[in-house]
């Protein structure tokens, strides 16, 4: 597999410096990718360059994922408006374990393969230089001028922020840069990937190892922002990130994401997301073009990378979640499913607290649909529902409705889900 030509197809490469093609086709090669670790999981905003890694390693090259502990403490000035927030050596170490763990569902670190991935976190390095010693043997030999030509630096500098722009910030580009001349010297390391803000750190390393080493085969790969069809941001819902610890975002939420997206975007998406070969996604896309209310795109797209993200289970079980609102046989996966999931799916529906004393007693199902949880405004109209077949507890139907409530009921012990005809939902939260 040529590692360029699989990334391009992908839509993957935004800019490339001259003579890095020659270097990969003349060798296995090693190659790096920066990943700030300000929080203990990844989001999907971090999956491009992730992937760019994975497609590297089935190319026959060596990954290392670089864990910024040392730039972390800093901040990248590129696309930010203002300075980030500063995190601690511990915090950083636990970061570092819960990122590798992601990382490793879409690297091999574990073989004796020569192209095994490597982890990295450049605070190793950085944490034994002494402020004189890094301006001395490092600042001494890129200008000021040459930094300040950053687009990352001009834009802070230009009035776009009215903070400006600190010294610890603007010194960014040579410790980036420096994590390359290291890699470069310690591992042979020959590309650095990355994002395309990230151009201007990335060739100040690259101009780094050139002016201090003499050797010129330093290159950098960038692969384009993701945006969406529609201008909004790539990653981003009501509640935030995406991200891809289930403690976060549920796998049931993350499914949902990569399902919902449109057309256009899943046509780029699977492209970038997936390891799908050429063949398999052009005949998605002739698919979609010939039944767009199917969306082969979008649940090809949503299997793929939830499987991969988190499991082929956490998927199936996603898949039947999202089948609860339109299937009358969901009984059964009601009560198999989680509470986070449980509570996703119903998002947004009106919720009534009651008591367990009343549940446990046995109270009747009018009394606490009517008196205690207002679903029906009087008895009458319920009994009239429930004889037409329009009302359901737990997607059951239920026709008597002064049938005694029972614990047996309970969702994840501690819920009941009424159903008001087709469409309309109520959670009771039994406390």
């Amino acid at each position: 597999m040529d590692f360029i030509q699989e990334l391009q197809w992908r839509g993957m490469i935004h800019q490339m410096m001259p003579g890095v093609e020659d270097q990969l086709k003349k060798e296995m090669t090693t190659a790096y990718l920066g990943i700030d670790p300000t929080a203990d999981s990844l989001h999907i905003g971090h999956l491009v360059g992730v992937m760019m890694l994975k497609h590297l390693q089935r190319a026959g090259h060596r990954p290392i994922a670089l864990v910024g502990g040392a730039t972390g403490m800093i901040g990248d000035p590129s696309m930010k408006s203002q300075e980030r927030k500063l995190i601690d050596e511990q915090t950083l170490r636990h970061n570092q374990e819960a990122i590798k763990k992601q990382l490793a569902k879409f690297l091999d670190f574990d073989s004796d393969a020569p192209n095994a991935a490597l982890m990295v976190n450049n605070y190793d390095w950085m944490k034994d230089f002494s402020f004189l010693g890094f301006i001395r043997d490092i600042g001494k030999h890129i200008t000021v001028n040459y930094m300040m030509a950053k687009d990352s630096v001009k834009k802070r500098l230009s009035g776009e922020s009215r903070e400006g722009m600190s010294f610890t910030e603007f010194s960014y580009q040579l410790l980036q840069g420096y994590d390359f001349l290291h890699l470069f010297t310690e591992n042979n390391c020959r590309v650095q990937l990355g994002g395309s803000d990230q151009w201007g750190n990335m060739t100040t390393g690259t101009e780094l190892i050139r002016r201090i080493t003499g050797e010129e085969g330093a290159y950098a790969i960038t692969c384009p922002l993701i945006t969406k069809a529609d201008g909004g941001k790539f990653g981003k819902t009501e509640s935030g990130n995406v991200w891809l610890d289930a403690r976060y975002t549920s796998p049931y939420k993350f499914y949902q994401f990569w399902l919902n997206v449109s057309d256009a975007d899943a046509e780029k998406y699977i492209k970038i997301f997936t390891e799908l070969t050429r063949e398999e996604v052009a005949e998605l896309v002739a698919a979609q073009q010939a039944d767009p209310s199917q969306r082969p795109l979008q649940k090809r797209l949503a299997k793929e990378i939830t499987t991969m993200v988190h499991s082929a289970a956490d998927y199936e079980a996603a898949v039947e979640a999202s089948q609860i609102l339109f299937s009358n046989k969901a009984k059964d996966t009601l009560h198999k499913i989680d509470e986070d999931t449980l509570l996703a799916v119903f998002e947004g529906v009106p919720q009534f607290e009651v008591s367990r004393a009343d549940i446990e007693e046995g109270i009747k199902l009018a009394d606490l649909l009517v008196d205690k949880a207002p679903v029906w405004p009087s008895k009458a109209e319920l009994r009239k529902l429930a004889q037409q077949g329009g009302f359901s507890i737990n997607k059951e139907k239920v026709a008597d409705v002064y049938a005694p409530a029972s614990t047996d009921m309970l969702l994840n012990n501690k819920y009941i889900l009424v159903q008001k005809g087709k469409k309309n939902y109520f959670l009771l939260i039994v406390k």
